[in-house]
């Protein structure tokens, strides 16, 4: 029996408030869970990122060994953090510089649907930033300007941003495709049959 755990993702500190609720198994790593929540806000994976519950933290280790860094995520799973902390919401930090913190709430836990892939996106609202548009305060003032044609910055904004940009669309259709991508990477692979016994 599969267990699917059913997460809502705000991102903190903007507006309109990003949301997204989506389910995942409830074993997946940590590593993998970030890998979803860059695929859920439509960030591009580009910075390091860290796990917070309780009194302790999972990310990337400092490869070098330099500073006592968080615990690697790939080595933790979200059942046993839950289970160890007896929390039901997660810090997840992504991009030191900008600091973008999500809060994670486990809503609840469910047998998996047979025949649905996951992780799964049930509902999305708001757009995610864009990347190092410089955290939460820049990202303010980037909306104004793009707002306002008048604004001394509007057109380096409209170029910096692609032309088009609305904060209230969160792009469901690409969270989904994205969804789909990370399933077929991690769907097992059939096993290979033995060749019998004495042959060549």
């Amino acid at each position: 029996m599969t267990l699917i755990a059913r997460l809502r993702i705000l991102l903190n500190d903007v507006d309109p408030q990003p949301m997204r609720h989506i389910e995942v198994p409830l074993k997946i790593r940590l590593d993998r869970l970030h890998e979803v929540i860059q695929a859920a806000m439509g960030w591009t994976n580009t910075h390091l990122y860290e796990f917070r519950a309780g009194d302790a933290s999972w990310g990337m280790p400092d490869p070098d060994g330099f500073y006592d860094g968080p615990m690697p995520a790939q080595k933790a799973a979200l059942q046993k953090v839950l289970e160890d902390t007896g929390t039901k919401t997660i810090h997840y930090v992504y991009d030191f510089g900008d600091d973008w913190d999500h809060s994670i709430r486990i809503e609840k836990v469910n047998e998996a649907v047979p025949g649905v892939t996951y992780p799964r996106l049930l509902k999305a609202s708001g757009a995610c930033p864009p990347e190092d548009v410089g955290g939460a305060p820049s990202y303010e003032e980037f909306l104004v300007a793009l707002a306002d044609p008048h604004h001394e910055p509007h057109e380096d904004m409209v170029r910096w941003s692609g032309g088009s940009f609305d904060p209230e669309d969160a792009c469901s259709d690409s969270i989904v495709e994205r969804f789909d991508r990370l399933a077929k990477r991690w769907a097992p692979r059939p096993a290979k049959p033995k060749a019998p016994k004495g042959a060549p």
